[in-house]
C-alpha cells in the first residue's frame, strides 16, 4: 500500500473508533511509573490516564494490549537540525555549498518521518544552516498533512555576528553562502530578529560565540547590547530567544541578556550554571554530537581512552547536573542520524543522569521550557502524542531505541506489532 494512502487510512481508522484504550505494562505520564493503569484516547486528546481498577471503559471503545511496553508521552526533541544530515557522509561545508536547498529540503521529509517513527512527535530546529527558511516550510506541510513529522518549532536562518561564521577559508574575494544570518550594530540585530519573526520563526537561534577563522578557538562574538536587543526584540513579540554558547564569556553574556536556554555549554562552571539555575534558564548540553563528531574525527569509543573534548564535556556536565539547571534534552540530532535521537539519552545517562530524570528531562520538562502546556504529560486534557517503547527504559535506558508505536495528536504513525 502506498505509504500515503496508508497515513490516511490509519487516520479514518482513528477517527472512526473515536475512542482508544492504551493498555500497556507500565505508564510513565510524564513525571512518574506506574503500573497497572491505561490511557484512553479520543480523537486528539487524552480523556483518561490513570488506574485501570475501577475504570469502566466505554462500550465502543478500542483496545490496544501493549504487552511488555512502556507507555508514556511523545519524545520533545530540544535541539534538531531537520535539514543537516551526518558529518561523516557530508561535511557540513559542503552540505552548504553544495547541495540546494530543494535538495536539503527533500532530505528534510525523510528526516521528519524518521523522527516521527523513533517516537519524536516534537521537535525544536535551531537553524537552517544556509538553507534559509526551509525549515519554516517543511513546518508548514507538515501541519498542512502533506508529509508526516514531528511538530516543529523553528528557528529559521539563526543569527550570527558579521564575519564569524562558515563556511570560511576562501579569500576575501569570493562570496560564498554562510549557514546562518550574519548582522552587527544594535539596529541591525533588531531588524534582523524581526525579519526572522515575520518569515514565520517561532524562536531565535543567537551564536553568542564562535569561532572567527577556522581550527581556532572561540570566542564572544556580540556585544553585551547587541545580544540585550536581540532577546529584548524577541521577547517583546511573544517569542524567545535561545543562544549557541561554549564559552565562560560567551554564555555570561547570553545569561545576562535573558536568552531561554544555552546550547552546549561546554565551558560552563558551576558558577554559571547556577547563575542559570537563578533565571530559569534551561541548558541544553547536545553530548551527542561531540561524541559522534569525535568517533568521526578517529576516535574508537570503547577501545580507547576518552579524548579531552568527551573528557571535559563529561566534567561540565556533571557540574550542570551538581548545579540543579534544568537539563533540557537535545541532541544536535542532524549531526548524526536522525531517528537516533535516544543516543542523547543514552549519554546522558551514561555521564551521570538518573534514568527518571532523563525521561522527565525528554517530555515533561522540555514541554515546560518551551511553552508547551498541552504536551509532555499523559494526562487528561493534554493532546494524544503518545509513543510506547519495548521494556523499561528506567532499568535500561536503551529501551528507548525500541519504539513499537506512535501516536500524534491521535493519530497512529506506527501500529502496534506485538509480533
Amino acid at each position: 500500500m502506498n505509504k500515503l494512502l496508508l497515513l490516511s487510512t490509519l487516520l479514518v481508522l482513528q477517527l472512526s473508533h473515536g475512542q482508544t484504550i492504551l493498555q500497556p505494562s507500565r505508564v510513565f505520564d510524564g513525571m512518574e511509573m506506574h503500573t497497572d493503569w491505561i490511557v484512553l484516547v479520543e480523537q486528539n486528546s487524552i480523556r483518561y490516564a490513570g488506574p485501570s481498577a475501577g475504570f469502566k471503559i466505554p462500550k465502543n471503545a478500542k483496545t490496544i494490549l501493549l504487552e511488555g511496553n512502556t507507555l508514556m508521552p511523545g519524545i520533545i526533541e530540544g535541539h534538531s537540525h531537520v535539514l543537516l544530515h551526518p558529518y561523516n557522509e557530508t561535511s557540513w561545508n559542503d552540505q552548504v555549498l553544495k547541495e540546494s536547498p530543494a535538495e536539503r529540503a527533500i532530505r528534510g521529509t525523510v528526516h521528519a518521518r524518521n523522527s516521527l517513527l523513533a517516537g519524536v512527535t516534537t521537535m525544536r530546529d535551531l537553524g537552517a544552516e544556509g538553507a534559509g527558511y526551509t525549515d519554516v516550510y517543511l513546518k508548514k506541510t507538515i501541519d498542512q498533512g502533506i508529509i508526516p513529522g514531528p511538530r516543529l518549532l523553528v528557528a529559521g536562518p539563526a543569527i550570527v555576528a558579521t564575519g564569524a561564521y562558515g563556511p570560511k577559508g576562501f579569500h576575501d574575494g569570493v562570496s560564498v553562502p554562510l549557514g546562518a544570518e550574519p548582522v552587527s550594530g544594535v539596529s541591525n540585530v533588531i531588524e534582523a530578529v524581526r525579519r526572522q519573526m515575520g518569515n514565520g520563526a517561532d524562536l531565535i537561534k543567537i551564536y553568542a560565540d564562535y569561532r572567527w577563522t577556522p581550527g581556532a578557538a572561540s570566542q564572544p562574538t556580540f556585544l553585551q547590547e547587541e545580544l540585550d536587543a536581540m532577546v529584548a526584540t524577541a521577547t517583546s513579540a511573544g517569542k524567545y530567544a535561545v543562544a549557541h554558547a561554549s564559552t565562560p564569556e560567551g554564555m555570561k553574556r547570553a545569561i545576562n541578556a535573558g536568552v531561554e536556554t544555552i546550547e552546549h555549554g561546554d565551558g560552563g562552571s558551576l558558577e554559571l550554571f547556577e547563575l542559570m539555575k537563578e533565571k530559569g534558564i534551561g541548558y541544553c548540553p547536545t553530548l551527542a554530537a561531540g561524541d559522534a563528531i569525535t568517533q568521526y574525527r578517529g576516535w574508537k569509543k570503547g577501545k580507547e581512552p576518552d579524548p579531552e573534548r568527551i573528557s571535559k564535556k563529561k566534567a561540565s556536565f556533571k557540574l550542570a547536573l551538581a548545579s540543579g539547571v534544568p537539563i533540557v534534552f537535545g541532541g544536535d540530532v542532524g549531526v548524526f542520524t536522525h531517528g537516533e535521537n535516544y543516543r542523547e539519552m543514552e549519554l546522558m545517562v551514561e555521564y551521570g543522569m538518573k534514568p527518571l530524570d532523563v525521561l522527565i528531562s525528554a517530555t515533561s520538562g522540555n514541554a515546560d521550557m518551551f511553552h508547551l502546556d498541552s504536551l509532555g504529560k499523559l494526562e487528561k486534557g493534554f493532546l494524544a502524542d503518545i509513543i510506547a517503547v519495548q521494556g523499561n527504559p528506567l532499568q535500561d535506558i536503551s529501551a528507548m531505541k525500541d519504539v513499537s508505536f506512535v501516536m500524534k495528536d491521535g493519530v497512529i504513525y506506527k501500529p502496534f506489532n506485538k509480533n
